[in-house]
Protein backbone atom coordinates (compact mmCIF):
# COMPACT_ATOMS: atom_id res chain seq x y z
CA UNK A 1 0.00 0.00 0.00
CA UNK A 2 1.57 3.43 -0.87
CA UNK A 3 1.86 5.27 2.07
CA UNK A 4 2.05 9.54 2.47
CA UNK A 5 4.49 9.60 5.09
CA UNK A 6 4.27 12.04 8.07
CA UNK A 7 1.82 13.77 5.45
CA UNK A 8 -0.90 10.88 6.82
CA UNK A 9 -0.89 12.88 10.18
CA UNK A 10 -2.56 15.83 8.62
CA UNK A 11 -5.96 15.20 8.40
CA UNK A 12 -5.33 13.95 12.13
CA UNK A 13 -3.91 17.35 13.25
CA UNK A 14 -6.95 19.36 11.53
CA UNK A 15 -9.38 16.70 13.48
CA UNK A 16 -8.17 17.69 16.53
CA UNK A 17 -7.67 21.27 16.51
CA UNK A 18 -11.37 21.96 14.90
CA UNK A 19 -12.60 19.23 17.52
CA UNK A 20 -11.44 21.27 20.38
CA UNK A 21 -12.13 25.10 18.84
CA UNK A 22 -15.35 24.53 17.80
CA UNK A 23 -16.75 21.73 19.93
CA UNK A 24 -18.75 19.98 17.10
CA UNK A 25 -17.45 16.42 16.69
CA UNK A 26 -18.73 15.75 12.97
CA UNK A 27 -17.71 18.70 11.47
CA UNK A 28 -14.19 18.29 12.55
CA UNK A 29 -14.23 14.74 11.47
CA UNK A 30 -15.73 15.75 8.00
CA UNK A 31 -12.76 18.55 8.03
CA UNK A 32 -10.47 15.82 8.57
CA UNK A 33 -12.23 13.12 5.88
CA UNK A 34 -11.89 16.49 3.29
CA UNK A 35 -8.52 17.31 3.98
CA UNK A 36 -7.82 13.58 3.63
CA UNK A 37 -9.05 13.50 0.01
CA UNK A 38 -7.26 16.17 -0.99
CA UNK A 39 -4.56 14.37 -0.43
CA UNK A 40 -5.52 11.18 -1.80
CA UNK A 41 -7.46 12.69 -4.91
CA UNK A 42 -7.71 16.52 -4.94
CA UNK A 43 -9.41 16.66 -8.85
CA UNK A 44 -12.21 14.04 -7.85
CA UNK A 45 -13.33 15.13 -4.42
CA UNK A 46 -17.03 14.87 -5.03
CA UNK A 47 -16.29 11.64 -6.67
CA UNK A 48 -14.21 10.40 -3.51
CA UNK A 49 -16.54 11.59 -0.72
CA UNK A 50 -19.55 9.70 -2.22
CA UNK A 51 -17.38 6.71 -2.89
CA UNK A 52 -16.15 6.68 1.00
CA UNK A 53 -19.59 6.91 2.08
CA UNK A 54 -21.64 4.38 0.32
CA UNK A 55 -18.54 1.96 1.46
CA UNK A 56 -19.19 2.94 4.64
CA UNK A 57 -22.60 2.37 5.64
CA UNK A 58 -22.23 -1.00 3.48
CA UNK A 59 -19.79 -2.17 6.14
CA UNK A 60 -21.24 -4.89 8.25
CA UNK A 61 -19.64 -3.49 11.34
CA UNK A 62 -21.14 -0.14 10.79
CA UNK A 63 -24.56 -1.79 9.92
CA UNK A 64 -24.37 -3.96 13.31
CA UNK A 65 -23.37 -0.31 15.10
CA UNK A 66 -26.06 1.15 13.92
CA UNK A 67 -28.81 -1.67 14.40
CA UNK A 68 -27.15 -2.24 18.31
CA UNK A 69 -26.82 1.15 18.86
CA UNK A 70 -30.44 2.44 17.88
CA UNK A 71 -32.49 -0.90 19.63
CA UNK A 72 -30.59 -0.08 22.28
CA UNK A 73 -32.12 3.54 22.58
CA UNK A 74 -35.22 1.66 21.85
CA UNK A 75 -34.90 -0.53 24.66
CA UNK A 76 -34.00 2.03 27.02
CA UNK A 77 -36.54 4.47 25.68
CA UNK A 78 -39.43 2.03 26.58
CA UNK A 79 -37.80 1.04 30.36
CA UNK A 80 -37.91 4.56 31.04
CA UNK A 81 -41.29 5.33 29.88
CA UNK A 82 -42.46 2.54 31.57
CA UNK A 83 -40.69 3.55 35.06
CA UNK A 84 -38.60 0.89 34.92
CA UNK A 85 -35.74 2.88 35.19
CA UNK A 86 -36.98 5.17 37.70
CA UNK A 87 -37.61 2.02 39.92
CA UNK A 88 -33.77 1.54 39.48
CA UNK A 89 -32.90 4.86 40.29
CA UNK A 90 -35.02 5.09 43.77
CA UNK A 91 -33.88 1.86 44.52
CA UNK A 92 -30.33 2.85 43.77
CA UNK A 93 -30.29 5.97 46.03
CA UNK A 94 -31.38 3.94 49.42
CA UNK A 95 -28.40 2.60 48.63
CA UNK A 96 -26.16 5.02 47.23
CA UNK A 97 -27.01 7.92 49.85
CA UNK A 98 -23.90 10.25 49.70
CA UNK A 99 -21.81 11.76 46.51
CA UNK A 100 -19.20 8.99 46.52
CA UNK A 101 -21.37 5.97 47.30
CA UNK A 102 -23.37 7.40 43.97
CA UNK A 103 -20.30 6.53 42.02
CA UNK A 104 -18.82 3.97 43.37
CA UNK A 105 -22.04 2.16 42.78
CA UNK A 106 -21.80 3.01 39.03
CA UNK A 107 -18.76 2.13 38.82
CA UNK A 108 -19.47 -1.29 40.31
CA UNK A 109 -22.31 -1.53 38.05
CA UNK A 110 -20.03 -0.94 35.14
CA UNK A 111 -17.54 -3.93 36.02
CA UNK A 112 -20.98 -6.39 36.09
CA UNK A 113 -22.17 -5.02 32.82
CA UNK A 114 -19.24 -6.45 31.10
CA UNK A 115 -20.83 -8.25 28.35
CA UNK A 116 -20.24 -5.45 25.84
CA UNK A 117 -19.23 -1.42 26.48
CA UNK A 118 -22.10 -0.27 24.17
CA UNK A 119 -24.66 -1.99 27.07
CA UNK A 120 -22.82 -0.33 29.71
CA UNK A 121 -22.59 2.56 28.54
CA UNK A 122 -26.30 3.17 27.59
CA UNK A 123 -27.26 1.12 30.09
CA UNK A 124 -25.44 2.74 33.49
CA UNK A 125 -25.87 5.95 32.22
CA UNK A 126 -29.18 6.53 31.50
CA UNK A 127 -30.16 4.77 35.14
CA UNK A 128 -27.84 6.63 36.84
CA UNK A 129 -27.70 10.33 36.26
CA UNK A 130 -30.89 10.89 38.20
CA UNK A 131 -29.12 9.54 41.00
CA UNK A 132 -25.98 11.41 41.22
CA UNK A 133 -28.01 14.79 39.53
CA UNK A 134 -29.41 14.52 43.34
CA UNK A 135 -26.08 14.71 44.99
CA UNK A 136 -24.42 17.46 42.28
CA UNK A 137 -22.52 15.52 40.45
CA UNK A 138 -21.36 16.73 37.01
CA UNK A 139 -22.48 14.66 33.72
CA UNK A 140 -18.70 15.31 32.76
CA UNK A 141 -17.96 13.68 36.34
CA UNK A 142 -20.53 10.45 35.90
CA UNK A 143 -19.54 10.09 31.99
CA UNK A 144 -15.92 9.49 33.03
CA UNK A 145 -16.77 6.91 35.70
CA UNK A 146 -18.95 5.34 32.35
CA UNK A 147 -16.87 5.41 30.10
CA UNK A 148 -13.77 3.94 32.55
CA UNK A 149 -15.67 1.20 33.63
CA UNK A 150 -16.44 0.18 29.96
CA UNK A 151 -14.28 -1.08 27.80
CA UNK A 152 -11.50 -1.49 30.11
CA UNK A 153 -14.09 -4.08 31.50
CA UNK A 154 -14.57 -5.54 28.53
CA UNK A 155 -10.88 -6.14 27.60
CA UNK A 156 -10.16 -7.59 30.64
CA UNK A 157 -13.13 -10.01 30.88
CA UNK A 158 -13.06 -12.74 28.41
CA UNK A 159 -16.49 -13.17 27.59
CA UNK A 160 -17.04 -10.21 26.09
CA UNK A 161 -17.87 -8.95 22.16
CA UNK A 162 -14.51 -7.34 22.62
CA UNK A 163 -12.49 -11.16 23.49
CA UNK A 164 -14.87 -12.90 20.96
CA UNK A 165 -13.64 -9.81 18.31
CA UNK A 166 -10.36 -9.86 18.77
CA UNK A 167 -9.95 -14.01 19.34
CA UNK A 168 -11.43 -14.36 16.57
CA UNK A 169 -8.58 -11.87 14.90
CA UNK A 170 -5.65 -13.52 16.14
CA UNK A 171 -7.11 -17.00 14.25
CA UNK A 172 -8.20 -14.42 11.33
CA UNK A 173 -4.65 -13.43 10.67
CA UNK A 174 -3.03 -16.76 11.36
CA UNK A 175 -1.48 -15.50 14.77
CA UNK A 176 -3.34 -18.40 16.43
CA UNK A 177 -4.44 -21.40 15.47
CA UNK A 178 -8.05 -22.50 14.58
CA UNK A 179 -10.13 -22.65 17.67
CA UNK A 180 -6.69 -21.20 19.95
CA UNK A 181 -7.69 -17.63 19.39
CA UNK A 182 -9.24 -17.25 22.79
CA UNK A 183 -6.88 -19.24 24.95
CA UNK A 184 -4.22 -16.92 23.79
CA UNK A 185 -6.26 -14.39 23.99
CA UNK A 186 -6.71 -14.69 28.08
CA UNK A 187 -2.88 -15.70 27.91
CA UNK A 188 -2.58 -11.63 27.31
CA UNK A 189 -5.19 -10.60 30.24
CA UNK A 190 -2.39 -9.87 32.92
CA UNK A 191 -0.51 -7.55 31.04
CA UNK A 192 -3.52 -5.65 29.94
CA UNK A 193 -1.78 -2.84 32.37
CA UNK A 194 -3.80 -0.07 30.80
CA UNK A 195 -7.55 -1.10 31.50
CA UNK A 196 -6.36 -2.78 34.86
CA UNK A 197 -4.85 0.97 35.90
CA UNK A 198 -7.88 2.97 34.62
CA UNK A 199 -10.19 0.67 36.16
CA UNK A 200 -8.48 0.89 39.90
CA UNK A 201 -8.02 4.87 38.91
CA UNK A 202 -12.12 5.76 39.26
CA UNK A 203 -12.67 5.09 43.02
CA UNK A 204 -9.90 7.25 43.71
CA UNK A 205 -10.88 10.13 41.37
CA UNK A 206 -14.56 9.53 42.32
CA UNK A 207 -13.82 9.80 46.01
CA UNK A 208 -11.79 12.42 45.92
CA UNK A 209 -8.64 10.53 47.16
CA UNK A 210 -6.77 11.76 43.38
CA UNK A 211 -7.48 15.10 42.60
CA UNK A 212 -9.55 17.09 39.88
CA UNK A 213 -7.63 17.69 36.54
CA UNK A 214 -8.02 19.88 34.03
CA UNK A 215 -11.72 21.07 32.80
CA UNK A 216 -13.18 18.34 35.33
CA UNK A 217 -12.46 20.68 38.11
CA UNK A 218 -14.67 23.33 36.70
CA UNK A 219 -17.31 21.06 35.22
CA UNK A 220 -17.84 19.68 39.21
CA UNK A 221 -17.73 23.82 40.36
CA UNK A 222 -20.42 24.41 38.04
CA UNK A 223 -22.30 21.36 39.17
CA UNK A 224 -22.29 22.76 42.72
CA UNK A 225 -23.87 25.52 41.53
CA UNK A 226 -26.91 23.55 40.05
CA UNK A 227 -25.75 23.00 36.19
CA UNK A 228 -24.95 19.23 35.38
CA UNK A 229 -23.45 19.82 32.11
CA UNK A 230 -22.24 22.65 30.52
CA UNK A 231 -24.20 22.48 27.39
CA UNK A 232 -27.46 21.00 27.17
CA UNK A 233 -27.81 18.07 24.89
CA UNK A 234 -30.38 15.54 23.70
CA UNK A 235 -31.43 12.73 25.87
CA UNK A 236 -33.63 10.42 27.12
CA UNK A 237 -35.35 11.85 30.19
CA UNK A 238 -35.56 9.43 33.19
CA UNK A 239 -39.51 9.36 34.32
CA UNK A 240 -41.60 7.88 37.40
CA UNK A 241 -43.34 6.35 34.80
CA UNK A 242 -47.49 5.32 35.17
CA UNK A 243 -49.08 5.84 38.75
CA UNK A 244 -52.39 3.87 40.34
CA UNK A 245 -55.17 5.86 41.25
CA UNK A 246 -53.47 6.32 44.57
CA UNK A 247 -50.66 7.93 43.47
CA UNK A 248 -48.76 4.85 43.56
CA UNK A 249 -46.15 4.05 41.16
CA UNK A 250 -47.44 0.93 39.00
CA UNK A 251 -43.80 -0.26 37.85
CA UNK A 252 -40.84 -1.20 40.07
CA UNK A 253 -37.21 -2.83 40.46
CA UNK A 254 -37.83 -6.02 38.14
CA UNK A 255 -39.11 -4.23 35.03
CA UNK A 256 -35.86 -2.70 34.47
CA UNK A 257 -33.57 -5.74 35.77
CA UNK A 258 -35.93 -8.38 33.49
CA UNK A 259 -35.07 -6.83 30.53
CA UNK A 260 -31.39 -6.35 31.13
CA UNK A 261 -30.36 -9.65 32.78
CA UNK A 262 -32.12 -11.35 29.66
CA UNK A 263 -30.28 -8.60 27.86
CA UNK A 264 -27.32 -10.35 29.16
CA UNK A 265 -28.36 -13.72 28.54
CA UNK A 266 -29.63 -13.79 25.09
CA UNK A 267 -26.96 -12.17 24.18
CA UNK A 268 -24.36 -15.37 25.53
CA UNK A 269 -26.88 -17.48 24.20
CA UNK A 270 -26.25 -16.05 20.73
CA UNK A 271 -22.47 -16.54 21.38
CA UNK A 272 -22.09 -12.70 22.74
CA UNK A 273 -23.90 -11.15 19.72
CA UNK A 274 -25.18 -8.14 21.05
CA UNK A 275 -27.60 -7.16 18.36
CA UNK A 276 -29.58 -10.89 18.40
CA UNK A 277 -29.15 -10.36 22.08
CA UNK A 278 -31.00 -6.46 21.89
CA UNK A 279 -33.53 -7.85 19.20
CA UNK A 280 -34.39 -10.86 21.74
CA UNK A 281 -34.93 -9.15 24.32
CA UNK A 282 -37.23 -6.38 22.45
CA UNK A 283 -39.48 -9.46 21.64
CA UNK A 284 -39.78 -10.30 25.62
CA UNK A 285 -40.02 -6.78 27.01
CA UNK A 286 -42.58 -5.39 24.69
CA UNK A 287 -45.50 -8.14 25.47
CA UNK A 288 -44.03 -7.67 28.98
CA UNK A 289 -44.94 -4.18 29.98
CA UNK A 290 -48.23 -3.62 27.65
CA UNK A 291 -49.92 -6.89 29.17
CA UNK A 292 -48.72 -5.29 33.09
CA UNK A 293 -50.43 -2.33 31.97
CA UNK A 294 -47.77 -0.19 32.18
CA UNK A 295 -47.66 1.43 28.62
CA UNK A 296 -49.82 0.19 25.69
CA UNK A 297 -49.03 -1.58 22.65
CA UNK A 298 -48.88 1.28 19.99
CA UNK A 299 -47.26 3.76 22.75
CA UNK A 300 -44.34 0.59 22.63
CA UNK A 301 -43.83 0.64 19.49
CA UNK A 302 -43.46 4.41 18.80
CA UNK A 303 -41.25 3.96 21.87
CA UNK A 304 -38.96 1.68 19.51
CA UNK A 305 -38.94 4.29 17.25
CA UNK A 306 -38.55 7.11 19.69
CA UNK A 307 -35.55 5.71 21.32
CA UNK A 308 -33.89 5.07 17.64
CA UNK A 309 -34.21 8.56 16.75
CA UNK A 310 -32.19 9.75 19.94
CA UNK A 311 -29.27 7.99 18.74
CA UNK A 312 -29.06 9.31 15.82
CA UNK A 313 -26.78 12.49 16.56
CA UNK A 314 -24.05 9.63 18.41
CA UNK A 315 -24.51 7.54 15.54
CA UNK A 316 -23.91 10.56 12.89
CA UNK A 317 -20.48 10.84 14.88
CA UNK A 318 -20.00 7.07 14.37
CA UNK A 319 -20.45 6.98 10.97
CA UNK A 320 -17.96 9.84 9.69
CA UNK A 321 -15.67 8.38 12.16
CA UNK A 322 -15.66 5.48 10.43
CA UNK A 323 -15.14 7.56 6.95
CA UNK A 324 -12.13 9.07 8.68
CA UNK A 325 -10.75 5.45 9.53
CA UNK A 326 -11.10 4.43 5.82
CA UNK A 327 -9.24 7.78 4.47
CA UNK A 328 -6.81 7.31 7.16
CA UNK A 329 -5.95 3.56 6.03
CA UNK A 330 -6.02 5.14 2.68
CA UNK A 331 -3.24 7.28 3.40
CA UNK A 332 -1.16 4.40 4.61
CA UNK A 333 -1.26 6.21 8.54
CA UNK A 334 -1.29 2.80 10.64
CA UNK A 335 1.96 1.23 8.27
CA UNK A 336 3.45 4.58 8.82
CA UNK A 337 3.55 4.76 12.24
CA UNK A 338 4.58 1.06 12.95
CA UNK A 339 7.36 1.33 10.00
CA UNK A 340 8.79 4.78 12.01
CA UNK A 341 9.12 3.21 15.53
CA UNK A 342 10.43 -0.20 14.34
CA UNK A 343 13.97 1.15 14.70
CA UNK A 344 13.63 1.46 17.73
CA UNK A 345 12.28 -1.84 18.95
CA UNK A 346 14.25 -3.80 21.29
CA UNK A 347 13.28 -6.81 23.16
CA UNK A 348 13.33 -4.28 26.51
CA UNK A 349 11.05 -1.74 24.97
CA UNK A 350 8.93 -3.45 22.58
CA UNK A 351 6.08 -3.68 25.08
CA UNK A 352 6.23 -0.02 25.38
CA UNK A 353 6.91 0.65 22.07
CA UNK A 354 3.89 -1.17 20.64
CA UNK A 355 1.62 0.24 23.46
CA UNK A 356 2.31 3.80 22.61
CA UNK A 357 2.42 3.81 19.03
CA UNK A 358 -0.64 1.42 18.45
CA UNK A 359 -2.27 3.88 21.23
CA UNK A 360 -1.88 6.79 19.74
CA UNK A 361 -2.68 5.01 15.88
CA UNK A 362 -5.73 4.56 17.81
CA UNK A 363 -6.77 7.49 19.15
CA UNK A 364 -5.65 9.53 15.81
CA UNK A 365 -8.01 7.13 13.76
CA UNK A 366 -10.76 6.74 16.52
CA UNK A 367 -10.57 2.77 15.63
CA UNK A 368 -9.97 0.78 18.95
CA UNK A 369 -10.75 -2.56 16.63
CA UNK A 370 -10.52 -2.18 12.99
CA UNK A 371 -6.86 -0.69 13.31
CA UNK A 372 -4.98 -4.07 14.67
CA UNK A 373 -6.84 -6.35 12.02
CA UNK A 374 -3.72 -4.46 10.07
CA UNK A 375 -1.49 -4.70 13.12
CA UNK A 376 -1.55 -7.65 14.45
CA UNK A 377 0.00 -9.55 11.17
CA UNK A 378 3.02 -7.03 11.39
CA UNK A 379 3.53 -6.62 15.52
CA UNK A 380 3.17 -9.96 16.05
CA UNK A 381 6.02 -11.64 13.94
CA UNK A 382 8.27 -8.64 15.52
CA UNK A 383 7.61 -10.03 18.66
CA UNK A 384 8.55 -13.40 17.87
CA UNK A 385 11.67 -12.36 16.02
CA UNK A 386 12.52 -10.97 19.16
CA UNK A 387 11.83 -13.53 21.70
CA UNK A 388 9.18 -10.90 23.13
CA UNK A 389 6.77 -12.88 25.13
CA UNK A 390 3.40 -13.71 23.19
CA UNK A 391 1.42 -13.13 26.27
CA UNK A 392 2.99 -9.68 26.55
CA UNK A 393 2.73 -8.12 23.29
CA UNK A 394 -1.10 -9.20 22.98
CA UNK A 395 -1.10 -7.43 25.86
CA UNK A 396 0.23 -4.10 24.79
CA UNK A 397 -1.90 -4.29 22.05
CA UNK A 398 -5.44 -4.52 23.64
CA UNK A 399 -4.12 -1.97 26.06
CA UNK A 400 -3.94 0.47 23.20
CA UNK A 401 -7.16 -0.88 22.15
CA UNK A 402 -8.61 -0.36 25.29
CA UNK A 403 -6.80 3.71 25.48
CA UNK A 404 -8.10 4.49 21.94
CA UNK A 405 -12.06 3.44 22.78
CA UNK A 406 -11.65 5.72 25.98
CA UNK A 407 -9.76 8.51 25.28
CA UNK A 408 -10.17 9.58 21.37
CA UNK A 409 -12.58 12.01 21.02
CA UNK A 410 -15.24 11.05 18.63
CA UNK A 411 -14.49 7.40 19.27
CA UNK A 412 -17.77 5.15 19.81
CA UNK A 413 -17.34 4.52 23.53
CA UNK A 414 -16.89 8.60 24.23
CA UNK A 415 -19.70 9.09 22.21
CA UNK A 416 -22.27 6.65 23.52
CA UNK A 417 -21.02 7.40 27.08
CA UNK A 418 -21.48 11.17 26.47
CA UNK A 419 -25.13 10.65 25.15
CA UNK A 420 -26.26 8.23 27.50
CA UNK A 421 -25.02 10.50 30.82
CA UNK A 422 -26.51 13.98 29.03
CA UNK A 423 -23.20 15.56 28.31
CA UNK A 424 -21.93 16.69 25.44
CA UNK A 425 -19.09 14.59 23.09
CA UNK A 426 -16.04 16.99 23.83
CA UNK A 427 -17.15 17.94 27.27
CA UNK A 428 -16.80 14.17 28.09
CA UNK A 429 -13.78 13.97 25.90
CA UNK A 430 -12.04 16.72 27.28
CA UNK A 431 -12.80 16.24 30.86
CA UNK A 432 -11.94 12.70 30.77
CA UNK A 433 -8.94 13.09 28.66
CA UNK A 434 -6.29 13.47 31.67
CA UNK A 435 -7.02 10.82 33.55
CA UNK A 436 -7.05 8.52 30.16
CA UNK A 437 -3.47 9.97 29.96
CA UNK A 438 -2.16 9.19 33.70
CA UNK A 439 -3.56 5.54 33.20
CA UNK A 440 -1.41 5.14 30.13
CA UNK A 441 1.86 6.96 31.85
CA UNK A 442 1.28 4.60 35.07
CA UNK A 443 1.02 1.56 31.81
CA UNK A 444 3.98 2.79 30.66
CA UNK A 445 6.23 2.80 33.90
CA UNK A 446 5.06 -0.92 34.16
CA UNK A 447 5.94 -2.01 30.58
CA UNK A 448 9.24 -0.34 31.41
CA UNK A 449 8.99 -1.94 34.35
CA UNK A 450 8.44 -5.88 33.45
CA UNK A 451 10.81 -5.41 30.26
CA UNK A 452 13.90 -4.48 33.01
CA UNK A 453 12.77 -7.44 35.24
CA UNK A 454 12.51 -10.31 32.92
CA UNK A 455 15.21 -9.00 30.00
Amino acid sequence: METFGIVSLLPTAVVIATAVLTHRPVAALLAGVLVGILLLSPGNIIGMLSDITLDVMQDETIGWVIAVCGLMGSLIYILIQTGGASAFARKMAKRANSRNKSLLVTWFLGMVMFIDDYLNAIAIGNSMKKVTDKFKVSRAMLSYVVDSTAAPTCVIVPISTWAVFFAGVLESTEVANAGEGMRMYISGIPFMFYPFIALLLVPLVATGKFPLLGLMKNAEELAKQGMPAMEPVEQLEVTEGPVDEDGNHKSNLWVFLIPLMSLIGFSWYFDIDLLRGVIATLFLTIPLVVAMKLISAHAALDGVLEGFKIMLAPLAIVVVAFMFKTVNDQLGLPQFAIATVEPLMSPLFFPLVVFLTMALIAFATGSSWGVFAIAIPIVMPLGVAMDVPTPLVIGALLSASSFGSHACFYGDATVLSAQACGVGVMEHALTQLPYALVAAALASIAYIGYGLATV
